[in-house]
């Protein structure tokens, strides 16, 4: 990433939007952030190579995963990723050299997550017996009362594992530079669940602002200046004309910001560095549906229904929808939803009247934009005209 002018392509492409139990037309967790051509993947549930192979996401493209919590739900996927993207294999016969363990040098895989994902991955590996082609580190976001050092795990790294793995402690509560370059950054913060959890907030850099080049043209061909100085006034720069004239580029204009949570009942930490999201990706496990969802009982109301979710570290999509509007975020995405909401509503009309009645309860909080998202669902996030 480093080194490039700007992103042409932001792209999300949900892999799985199941919570606990995947379904016929939910897969578990994972969703891939394509920034031009490069892919980062947040979660890895279960089966998520295989979600890849039936998706445009390149598995060769994968340079970071994020790794929001380790239920299995969210991390069981990661194991035999790692193992394809990385030419893994189960070793060779006695007598036989395999050159996996020979380690082939270059860029490794970045894997960041709470403690205890550096322990799942190196215990994984090594009792599998799983030899991989290219190197692996692992990042862990690591909280005031996690230890400073260790790594959960008596055995020592695995072959492919490089020793820069960082244990990044947090400054005022968050992870403020969890990742970056002169293109992206990525900051984190602790979310509530039944277990430890992390948000991930990714922000474009500063963009070129929105240029008129007629403002420019008459001065350019007054002082026969070349037109190829348009680019650097595109960028922002100023311009120095032969006469003494300095021409300056438009101000630079905020990049776009997303906002992917993990599972919670509370995401209040993230509040601030969510801030202003263009996109906020919020859990709506469960909902009160009494007209539309069988499973329902008799003495559910929606005060009961939002309890029971609390009770077990999740949200509704009313308080989705308020934290959404709490930040200002400017587009909701309703994700990891319980099986009982099937995952088909682009071609179910049952289905449809769930989701659409999901997005309305969401509704109820927030004015923006709601999406109920679907396995393969993609969509490019375009800089709002807001940003203009």
């Amino acid at each position: 990433m480093a080194g490039r002018r700007g992103l042409t392509t932001l792209n999300l492409t949900f892999l799985g939007t199941a919570s606990a139990q995947p379904s016929s037309t939910r897969n578990h967790s994972a969703l891939a952030l394509r920034l031009n051509a490069d892919v980062w993947l947040f979660d890895c549930g279960e089966a998520t190579q295989h979600q890849i192979q039936r998706s445009n996401v390149k598995m060769g493209k994968i340079e970071k995963i994020f790794i929001t919590h380790t239920h299995g739900d969210h991390i069981f996927g990661l194991l035999p990723l790692l193992a394809s993207r990385l030419n893994g294999a189960g070793g060779t016969a006695d007598g036989v050299e395999d050159p996996r363990i020979h380690m082939v040098q270059g860029d490794p895989i970045e894997i960041y997550g709470p403690l205890g994902t550096r322990a799942y991955i190196r215990n994984g590996l090594t009792y599998t017996h799983t030899l991989l082609g290219a190197p692996y580190v692992v990042h862990e976001l690591r909280l005031p009362s996690d230890p400073s050092d260790g790594d959960h795990t008596s055995l020592p790294p695995h072959v492919s594992e490089l020793p820069n793995g960082r244990n990044i402690p947090q400054t005022n509560g968050v992870w403020p530079d969890v990742y970056h370059d002169n293109i992206v950054s990525v900051a984190a913060a602790p979310i509530l669940h039944s277990v430890p959890c992390v948000g991930y907030v990714v922000t474009e850099a500063p963009v070129p602002g929105k240029m008129n080049p007629v403002k420019y043209i008459p001065d350019l061909k007054r002082t026969k200046t070349a037109m190829s100085v348009m680019s650097r006034l595109q960028q922002g720069e100023s311009v120095e004309l032969s006469d003494g004239t300095i021409l300056h580029g438009p101000p630079r204009r905020p990049g776009r910001k997303l906002a992917i949570l993990g599972d919670t009942y509370d995401p209040s930490s993230i509040a601030e560095l969510a801030s202003s999201a263009d996109l906020l990706i919020h859990e709506a496990t469960n909902a009160h549906l009494p007209t539309l969802d069988p499973n329902t009982k008799v003495e559910d109301t929606f005060e009961s229904v939002e309890a029971r979710t609390k009770s077990r570290g999740h949200s509704t999509p009313q308080m989705a929808g308020a934290f959404a509007t709490r930040i200002g975020a400017r587009q909701l995405v309703l994700n990891h939803f319980s099986a009982r909401y099937p995952g088909n509503d682009h071609i179910d009309p049952v289905a449809k009247s769930m989701m659409e009645a999901i997005a309305r309860l969401g509704g109820e909080h927030y004015g923006g934009k709601i999406t109920c998202a679907r396995d393969f669902m993609s969509f490019d996030v375009n800089i709002p005209e807001e940003h203009v």
